[in-house]
């Protein structure tokens, strides 16, 4: 196992590497299922590394990441990620980010389809995960987007929050969440504290049931 930390952009073979192993790691998380999911590194020459098109993430090898520019196009003959276009808009909003992941939680899609709105996380101690939470005693407003496979469009309708978010994440609806962060140490990290919040939320809508109104506005 490979360390995912780093400092600031990288060069193309360590971002493979890193992209590469988050794959395994999420994965055996059972956030990969089939080829869902798309990652993403900074490079220190201004381009990205990114995720080809329908690869199973839990069996990437370095062939399966390709460069693409700042607007998300090709620098080589492969396909990148049918979503990069996302991954570039978030480049755009942070300069600090490093590294990003999409991934395909069950939980998510699960509350996504039974809530509308936005997701409140509060209360538990995975939000220290997120940059800047000190203290489990915090309420985190998950933005929720519907989903479409236009994703011009789908960039248009983050385009109006997403530099203003509260913490990087937001979760498409039916779909899946990404996270961003310094590193992709950092975006593991993330993954599995939004997955585990997502998934205790579930758990406890088994115990509850499903409220009228709703617990998330």
């Amino acid at each position: 196992m490979i360390s995912l930390k780093s400092d600031g952009p990288v060069d193309f073979d360590t971002a493979a590497s890193h992209i590469c192993e988050a794959g395994r790691l999420l994965d055996a998380k059972g956030m990969a299922p089939a080829s869902s999911g798309n990652y993403s590194m900074r490079l220190n020459d201004g381009a990205f590394a990114v995720t080809v098109s329908g690869n199973h993430k839990g069996r990437l090898h370095i062939q399966d990441v390709m460069r693409v520019d700042a607007e998300g196009k090709a620098l080589e003959e492969k396909k990148p990620s049918a979503e990069t276009l996302l991954h570039t808009q978030i480049y755009k909003h942070y300069p600090d980010a490093n590294a990003i992941l999409h991934v395909h939680s069950t939980a998510g899609v699960v509350l996504t389809r039974l809530m509308h709105g936005d997701i409140l996380l509060a209360g538990y101690e995975m939000l220290k995960a997120f940059p800047g939470v000190e203290t489990h005693a915090v309420k985190v407003r998950l933005r929720a987007v519907d989903n479409t496979q236009d994703m011009p469009a789908l960039a248009n309708t983050l385009e109006e929050f997403i530099a203003d978010l509260p913490v990087p994440a937001y979760i498409i609806r039916d779909h899946g969440f990404y996270v961003w962060g310094k590193d992709m140490e950092a975006c593991v990290n993330m993954c599995e504290a939004v997955d585990h919040m997502l998934t205790a939320e579930v758990e406890i809508l088994k115990i509850k049931g499903v409220p009228k109104k709703g617990l998330w506005k």
